[in-house]
């Protein structure tokens, strides 16, 4: 059995529970198809082993320390608001800058839930790139880490090596992202199911910004993309998916736009990129042909998208999802 992929969660006092059992809960439903092998072995860490508090009425226990986050694939830092906000550029205690730079000088990957994105920014691992944090502090962030582009409206940022999430649950997000970095949309998707969440978010933290309440409406723009998302290879129109919900182009698109946070032509390009990365992940049919299949029409139309929405060419992604796994 091949050596499964360690996690290494590392929690300080005043964590938010939720952040440390989504972690787990989600990597830990990771399975092979074939045998149900976990494929991740995930463990909880602390700068001191032993009794850790939380910002409930309740404390979690941390059985590993330093060594466990050095020896570590992947390394994950959730939040604590307690401690996350008053770091400073190149001020983070000591230990834990020695802990993150062993983690890192070996090559692990390092990802923050929420304003765990504060710790790496102050490791001057954010230096450069680009990051989310909590909406709520995002303004804080970028005043105090000025060489951090600050993205405050997505759920998360893939940096590589550096990856940072949006408030608690876009965790879920971020992780859902890993795991099918790593192992494949199959993978990614089985866990969703699993864990009855769904694989991929629409829209960004933006739409959960406090906003003046509208009134309640019988009318919505749901049957419209479910028709869309099954005619993704067909040439759609925004008039032909407002005729689905009997709307003008104008009234649907401010509603669709309320409803997803994008537009309805960025919403089925996202479904188009989506659909386009399956099919590399999981046949070995030519980009034009996928191009045609998931809408793009050519395949330098279909590079494109690719280009502009993942930064990568459709080929180096097939590369990515299914060399590592040794799938042909």
């Amino acid at each position: 059995m091949a050596k499964s992929h360690s996690v290494a969660v590392l929690i300080r006092d005043g964590v938010l529970p939720m952040e440390l059992g989504l972690v787990h809960q989600l990597f830990g439903n990771a399975r092979t198809p074939t045998t149900g092998e976990p494929l991740y072995d995930l463990r909880t860490c602390a700068l001191t082993p032993g009794r850790i508090r939380t910002d409930a009425d309740f404390p979690v226990y941390a059985e590993h320390g330093p060594e466990a986050v050095a020896a570590a694939d992947t390394v994950i830092i959730p939040a604590s608001h307690e401690q996350d906000e008053s770091l400073r550029p190149g001020e983070l205690p000591p230990a834990l800058a020695r802990t993150l730079e062993s983690a890192t000088g070996a090559g692990a990957r390092i990802a923050s839930i929420c304003t765990g994105a504060f710790v790496l920014a102050a490791a001057g691992f954010l230096d450069g790139r680009r990051a989310t944090t909590h909406w709520l502090s995002a303004d804080l962030f970028a005043r105090t880490f000025p060489a951090v582009t600050v993205d405050p409206d997505v759920l998360y940022v893939d940096e590589g090596a550096v990856l940072t999430s949006a408030g608690e649950a876009a965790g879920i997000d971020l992780c859902l992202h890993m795991i099918r970095r790593d192992q494949g949309a199959a993978v990614a998707a089985d866990v969703a199911r699993r864990t009855v969440v769904p694989p991929h978010r629409e829209g960004g933290q933006a739409q959960y910004i406090r906003r003046p309440v509208a009134e309640p409406r019988l009318t919505s723009t749901g049957r419209a993309r479910e028709w869309a998302q099954t005619r993704l290879s067909e040439p759609l129109t925004l008039a032909e998916m407002a005729a689905r919900e009997s709307m003008s182009i104008r009234t649907f698109s401010r509603r669709f736009r309320e409803e997803t946070g994008l537009t309805p032509m960025q919403w089925l390009t996202q479904r188009r990129v989506d659909r386009a990365r399956e099919l590399l992940e999981e046949t070995d049919r030519t980009v034009d042909r996928i191009a045609a299949e998931a809408g793009f029409g050519t395949g330098a139309s279909l590079r494109q998208h690719f280009q502009a929405g993942l930064g990568v060419s459709p080929g180096a992604y097939r590369m990515t999802f299914r060399g590592t796994r040794g799938a042909v």
